[in-house]
């Protein structure tokens, strides 16, 4: 894997060109000071000072008894244990309203690269829906899986020349709180043709997709053939999609083919060897009974314990 097919994936990159096809989403170049707060991890976990009192979240409990132990003299040698004052970002903050305003009052936030899926658990909902500035921070500060677009991204690259991109992203993307996770895929794509897809969502199992297999692999494999292929320019990747109720398909993201991109109800090597196989080589496969359920974040069970033969439905392309 290069350098350039990493910085393809990033979403500034490719949703200018599909975002008739995406989900709609607007994207802000994110100051330097902002970068090294979320990068902090040895600090300590503030939320940056708001300018609108009505958005804010606590930083911490404040008592005012507490407070009185931090009162030093000048030149006191207790002087550096006086709390960290809490970063600020008026300029950012304010962008950032305007653009929720713009998509209707509820966005996710991702980086370059990612999503801080890993910090649901610290919202007030359970998920990433953001109605704030202080949400958004709250979900990025808290997100380990982050570090890995502000400091290892290009660990897996052979022509690795750099630790991180030059400029990082925030990408607000729309909230659909109708959004059904188990219509959302994964299409993995080798030497520019299409060998596999993927049930996204593989901690539940659907029946409906038992029911739609045909449907969905007919609207798939046509999003691919009319609006991807040819359009992207790295050979091999992943995308991610989203089908809708009326078989209508939203691209979601990219990502790279191999390296840190998971690959789901297939292993690398089984999607390796599709294009050695006769005729078409596309397989579809989602989780077919209870027993093919695989363990991921909601779960915090490590990747590499899965078992690496799913109980999974798999389905020749016509």
């Amino acid at each position: 894997m290069k350098e350039e097919e990493v910085n393809r994936c990033q979403i500034q990159e490719w949703y200018p060109r599909f975002k008739s096809d995406s989900i709609k989403t607007v994207i802000h170049e994110l100051p330097e000071s902002f970068v090294e707060y979320l990068s902090d991890d040895h600090g300590p976990f503030l939320l940056p000072l708001s300018i609108d009192d009505d958005d804010a979240l606590p930083n911490r409990i404040h008592k005012p008894e507490e407070e009185e132990d931090f009162e030093v003299t000048e030149g006191s040698e207790d002087e550096s244990e006086r709390p960290s004052p809490p970063p600020s970002f008026p300029e950012l903050e304010t962008k950032i309203k305007e653009s929720i305003k713009a998509l209707g009052g509820s966005v996710f936030p991702k980086l370059n690269w990612s999503a801080p899926k890993d910090a649901a658990w610290i919202s007030s909902t359970g998920n990433l829906c953001c109605n704030s500035f202080s949400e958004v921070a709250l979900l990025l500060r808290a997100s380990d899986s982050l570090i890995h677009d502000l400091c290892h991204v290009y660990d897996s690259c052979s022509d690795k020349t750099v630790s991180r991109p030059p400029k990082f992203f925030l990408a607000l993307r729309k909230w659909y709180s109708s959004l059904r996770p188990e219509m959302e895929f994964r299409c993995f794509v080798r030497n520019g043709i299409l060998v596999g897809v993927s049930q996204r969502e593989v901690t539940g199992f659907y029946p409906a997709l038992l029911e739609k297999k045909d449907e969905l692999l007919t609207a798939i494999q046509g999003f691919f053939n009319y609006k991807v292929k040819g359009n992207f320019e790295s050979e091999s990747y992943t995308f991610d999609i989203y089908v809708t109720n009326d078989e209508r398909v939203k691209l979601l993201d990219f990502n790279p083919w191999g390296a840190f991109t998971l690959s789901l109800l297939f292993t690398w090597e089984e999607l390796e060897d599709k294009l050695k196989e006769e005729g078409n080589c596309l397989e579809f496969r989602i989780v077919e009974g209870q027993c093919g359920v695989r363990p991921g974040l909601k779960t915090a069970v490590p990747y590499d314990y899965l078992d690496t033969r799913p109980d999974v439905q798999r389905r020749r392309a016509p």
